[in-house]
Formats: C-alpha cells, sequence, structure tokens
C-alpha cells in the first residue's frame, strides 16, 4: 500500500475505503451496490463485475449501454487473464461505399459508424469461464432497475440534458426517434431525483440472460437489430453479428519502479499509457508538484500518443509490432527528444519486427478490472426499437486514409479507446485501476499509476489530484484546481496551458489496490463523479 495511506493532500468529500472481504468500485452507487450484494450471496468478483456492468447500462446510458463493447482483466487463481469484447466493423462496408455517400470521413451518428456490440458476448464470456452463479442471476439487479426504475442522480441528469440538448439540434432523421422515444419520452431528459425505467431494455437484458447471450447475436434480437439496419440502409446484418466471436488475449505490460503495469493490446490504446510509462520510467520525478515532473509527463504522453494515433488499430493490421514500441531502445530514443522546452510530437519509426469503469474484488484473491462503453455519450443515436439497445458508432475513429495503418475496412476492429488496467509486484497482484474518458484515459493511466507509485499517494488522492490533459501540438488543458503558478510556469516552457472548467473533460476513475501482507482492500473512487465504493 502506498505509505501514506493516511495523508491526504487533495480536497473531496472522500476518504479511502478499506476493507478486507469484498469490494466494488464504480461511478454509480446502485450498481456498486448490485455488484456488492452478489458477493454477498454467494457470487466472486467476476460475478459482481457482470452484475455491476449490467446496472451501469441501466443506471448511466449517458455513458454505456447494451449495444457497446467491453474490455477486461482478469485476476484468477494466480493468472491474470485478458478479454477484448470489442466488435468488428462491418462485412459490407468499405472506404469507397462510404464515399459514395457522400462522405469523406465518418459521421459521429447514424448507420455508417456501427460496429458490432460486444457487450452482451463478455458477459457470457466471464460468467462462463470464471463466474459461480449463472448469468441470469448476475443480470437480475439490473432487468429490476430498468423494469421498476431508478431515480436519476445529479451528475447523470447533468450528461443526461447535455446529450438531449445535443440530440435535438444534430438527429434529424426518422431512425432516431427512437432514441428520443427511449430516453426523453416526456419530450426532455429525466430531472434529478425523477424515476426512469426502460422496460425493452428489461426485456432484452430477459432473453440475453436466458439465451447466455445468442439471441443477441443469431436469435430474436439479432432478427431486431437486422430489421431496423435494413429499413435504414445500415452495413450492420444478422450475419455481422453472428459470426462475431470475441478474443482472449494475453495482457501486455512494462515495468515501472519495481511494478508490472498490464494493459490490454491493441486494438485497445492501453499501449499508448504503456509507451508514455516507458519513456517516464528512465526519468527521477522527485516531487509531484514541481513544473519538472509535469513537463516531463506531457512530453513523453505526446510521444506516445502521436506514436498510438498513427500505428493502433487491429493488431493484425499494425506495422509495427507491440514489442517494439515498448522496447527498452525505443523508450529511450523517444525519451532523449525531451529537453526544456515543449516541442511539437511526431511519429517515430521503431525497429520493425462517455465510458463506464469498474473493479472488483473478493475475499478468494480474484479481481477484476472491467470497462465498457458506447463512444460519446448514447453512442450514434440509434436506438433499435423496443428494445433500449442503444448502439456504438465506434467506427467514427477508423480512418478514410486507406494508407492509414486503421484504415476502415469490412470485419475489422478499430483504434479503441476504453482500456482497463492492472497492477502487480513480484508476481502477486495489487489491483485493478481504470480512468474513463475518451483519450484521456492512457493520459489518466499514466498520473494515476505515477500518483501511486512515485508519490506515494493512497487510491483516493492519486484520483482527486488535479489532472491534465494533453489535446493536441503544444495545447495541454488544465482543471480548475491546478496549481496557478505551475500553469504559468509550463507556459513559459512552451506548452499552451488552457484552464478547463469542465470536470468531466478530466476523466472519471477507480482503483482499488490489496496490501500484498495483509490482503486488506484500499479502494479509491472518482470525485469528479456519483462515484461510490461498495464494501464489506
Amino acid at each position: 500500500m502506498p505509505t501514506d495511506y493516511l495523508h491526504y493532500p487533495y480536497a473531496s468529500q472522500r476518504m479511502t475505503t478499506v476493507a478486507n472481504k469484498g469490494m466494488v468500485a464504480t461511478s454509480q452507487p446502485l450498481a456498486a451496490q448490485a455488484g456488492l450484494d452478489l458477493l454477498k450471496n454467494g457470487g466472486n468478483a467476476i460475478d459482481a463485475a457482470i452484475a455491476t456492468a449490467a446496472v451501469l447500462t441501466v443506471v448511466e446510458p449517458t455513458s454505456n449501454g447494451i449495444g457497446g463493447d467491453a474490455f477486461a482483466l482478469v485476476w484468477t487463481k494466480g493468472k491474470l487473464h485478458g478479454l477484448n469484447g470489442s466488435g468488428p466493423s462491418p462485412q459490407s462496408i468499405s472506404i469507397d461505399s462510404v464515399k459514395e455517400r457522400g462522405y469523406n470521413e465518418i459521421p459521429k451518428y447514424g448507420w455508417i459508424p456501427v460496429t458490432v456490440p460486444g457487450i452482451p458476448a463478455s458477459w457470457a464470456a466471464l460468467s462462463k469461464r470464471f463466474g459461480k452463479l449463472s448469468l441470469k442471476e448476475t443480470l437480475a439487479p439490473a432487468i429490476h432497475y430498468a423494469e421498476e426504475g431508478f431515480p436519476v442522480s445529479p451528475t447523470l441528469s447533468k450528461y443526461w440534458n447535455d446529450a438531449y440538448a445535443k440530440f435535438e439540434e444534430e438527429l434529424k432523421g426518422e431512425e432516431f426517434q427512437h432514441w428520443f422515444d427511449t430516453f426523453a419520452p416526456d419530450g426532455r431528459a429525466p430531472e434529478v431525483g425523477e424515476v426512469w425505467k426502460s422496460t425493452g431494455h428489461a426485456e432484452t437484458l430477459r432473453k440475453i440472460a436466458e439465451t447466455d447471450a445468442t439471441s443477441f447475436y443469431q436469435g430474436e434480437i439479432a432478427d431486431q437489430i437486422d430489421a431496423f439496419s435494413k429499413a435504414y440502409n445500415g452495413y450492420l446484418t444478422k450475419e455481422d453479428l453472428s459470426a462475431f466471436e470475441l478474443e482472449w488475449v494475453d495482457p501486455i505490460s512494462v515495468q515501472y519502479r519495481g511494478y508490472d503495469v498490464w494493459e490490454i493490446p491493441p486494438n485497445g490504446q492501453g499501449l499508448i499509457a504503456l509507451s508514455a510509462l516507458n519513456i517516464v520510467k528512465g526519468f527521477t520525478l522527485d516531487h509531484k508538484d514541481s513544473v519538472d515532473t509535469y513537463h516531463k509527463q506531457i512530453e513523453a504522453m505526446k510521444l506516445a500518443f502521436v506514436d498510438g494515433q498513427k500505428y493502433i488499430t487491429d493488431e493484425c493490421e499494425m506495422s509495427v509490432a507491440v514489442q517494439d514500441l515498448l522496447s527498452p531502445s525505443y523508450g529511450e530514443s523517444r525519451r532523449a527528444l525531451i529537453g526544456d522546452e515543449a516541442l511539437m510530437p511526431s511519429p517515430g519509426q521503431p525497429p520493425k519486427g462517455g465510458t463506464v469503469y469498474l473493479a472488483t474484488a473478493d475475499d478468494e484473491g480474484n479481481m477484476v478490472s472491467f470497462i465498457q462503453s458506447n463512444y460519446m455519450g448514447f453512442g450514434s443515436g440509434l436506438v433499435v426499437p423496443g428494445t433500449g439497445i442503444a448502439l456504438q458508432n465506434r467506427g467514427h475513429n477508423f480512418s478514410m486514409d486507406s494508407d492509414h495503418d486503421n484504415a476502415l475496412k469490412g470485419g475489422k476492429r478499430t483504434y479503441h479507446t476504453i482500456i482497463p488496467g492492472f497492477l502487480s509486484k513480484d508476481g502477486d497482484p495489487i489491483g485493478p485501476f481504470g480512468v474513463m474518458g475518451g483519450f484521456m484515459q492512457p493520459q489518466g493511466h499514466l498520473q494515476v499509476i505515477t500518483n501511486l507509485i512515485d508519490f506515494h499517494l493512497n487510491p483516493q488522492s492519486a484520483l482527486d489530484a488535479p489532472r491534465w490533459q494533453w489535446v493536441e501540438g503544444k495545447r495541454v488543458w488544465v482543471e480548475s484546481t491546478f496549481p496557478p503558478h505551475l500553469a504559468e510556469a509550463l507556459t513559459r516552457k512552451g506548452h499552451e496551458i488552457e484552464v478547463q472548467l469542465e470536470k468531466g473533460a478530466f476523466g472519471r476513475g477507480q482503483i482499488i489496490w490489496r496490501d500484498q501482507q495483509s490482503g486488506t482492500l484500499f479502494g479509491g473512487t472518482e470525485s469528479r463523479t456519483d462515484g461510490t465504493i461498495a464494501a464489506y
């Protein structure tokens, strides 16, 4: 455990949560409590993760839904397992066909950016391989909240209102009406404390539970998705759904100050977090709140990010190997570019060879780092009629440049923003961590890991510390709580610092840290949202 587990240097309403039987950390209290109930009723950390994730599709629809993707890192029986539950593009889509429809870049909304959803298959696969309870049992709390309703929380209401205002202005076709019918049935977003429910969502979850998700990919739900797509000239078909197979993967890692930091391999952007850490570990970070520390972190992240933007895609389509990007020699070559002034980053050439996050742990030693998302809040703006399924728009990240590693083509998985993280030391699990928020995620991973390991902050303090986000070029956003004298000092080094008042721009994270000696669990949850930890 970080040595200053009682020290609390950053303002917040929360202290680190401590427990020894089980813990669930996520962004919505009802979801965290559902996961804890499963732990208390005979389930393990995997069951709790599935239950929490399913409830989140109901109680935080602004960030995720049944029609999105998922990734997971699962520690069980002495080994870390990786799950890539991201779906590919439809087989029939291509750069030429999208251009024929009048687009030179992939739109945010509508059928063009819709990819095969991976969440239902991910729940079923995790349950079958590692769970103690049935999928019926783990999805029961989510079905309850979808059917009976739940009172909308303050942060959720804010993002729901934002989405409604945006969609009311931008979504004009009749295919989008089902979103308004489902999420704004009274002609507005629900208010704080108002009870919202979706019986269609409940029925879809029930069918997924009863069939271990086969109804979603091969049965009645697949037929509904297929019919909706055909009605509006969409690319996604029942054949695409039926052909989907998620992938069990070997997690990738770098060693950082004696710890192993783990991520899912591409097509996820966890590689960027590891690349940045691979650069930073060659520096000595003496003080957290110093201009030198922030400058080196930002510069490392910029270099890692431009590499990721150039090379990350479906791993089999990458023009460089992951191990080459993470090699000590390549990290050293990128580190050598960092001087005293902010640089304009460009990709290197290594030698060739809206989202919810949750963390769970139980007293059997199982731990889960799980993340799922529709992307950009509610996703594509499309809801399959009568089902509550908001479809994701992950295809928006594809490039329309045929020479780019991440070029659009049929049956391919795109560069993916959502990433779960995990920390271990000397072969023992320390625990799951994650930070939600689009392209903020690897930047949040870097900042949280250095806060924990370099500066010995406890999980809650590590999350509460003021954050920064590199945007592009020399442009960097900082939170309103970021020390002004450090922001001014970074400006003198050539960084273009902008204070960003929107807290959501800096991600929302969770951490569970298991003490190696005692086994005690220490949890931190995000103060920038309605986050909570349920534990016993």
